[in-house]
This record gives C-alpha cells, sequence and structure tokens, in this order.
C-alpha cells in the first residue's frame, strides 16, 4: 500500500480507486480535494456512493468519516444529490 493508506478512511480499494484516476500522493488528494477526486471515481464507477465521497473529505480532515461536522455532511450529502442524481 501506498502513502495514501497512512490516512483515516483510506483503506486499499479506496486507495486503488485514487491510484486508478491519477491521485497517487497525499499532497496530489489535498490538491484536487474530496469532491473532484470522488467525481473521478464516480467516472469510472457508478457504485460511487455518499460514503466514499465522506471517507475521502475525512481522510483529507485527518478524522474518521462519522467525525465529520454536521455543515460538513450536510454539505457533501448535497453534493451527492446533485451530482449522482
Amino acid at each position: 500500500m501506498g502513502e495514501l493508506a497512512s490516512l483515516p478512511n483510506i483503506a486499499a480499494k479506496l486507495e486503488k480507486q485514487l491510484n486508478d484516476v491519477g491521485i497517487t500522493t497525499i499532497s496530489q488528494l489535498k490538491e484536487i480535494g474530496s469532491r473532484e477526486a470522488w467525481l473521478r471515481i464516480l467516472a469510472r464507477d457508478s457504485s460511487a456512493c455518499i460514503m466514499r465521497l465522506s471517507s475521502l473529505e475525512g481522510a483529507l480532515q485527518g478524522v474518521r468519516w462519522h467525525h465529520l461536522g454536521e455543515d460538513t455532511k450536510a454539505s457533501l450529502k448535497q453534493f451527492y444529490r446533485d451530482h449522482k442524481g
């Protein structure tokens, strides 16, 4: 496993998906952001769910996804609805 797996919420499967869309380092993930990373994954995997989006955001914030703030969760849910339909 690479450096992305050192982040909370990033297990082997999600790390592979990130690698498959060209995100291989923590700095790349930070630069791209959780939403854009998720959209790239969604373009390749239509099963990308709100949990994956939340996991990515939690990884960037350094927390388990279920510890994200309520405002962040609400924002992610709206983004998900807007893009997943």
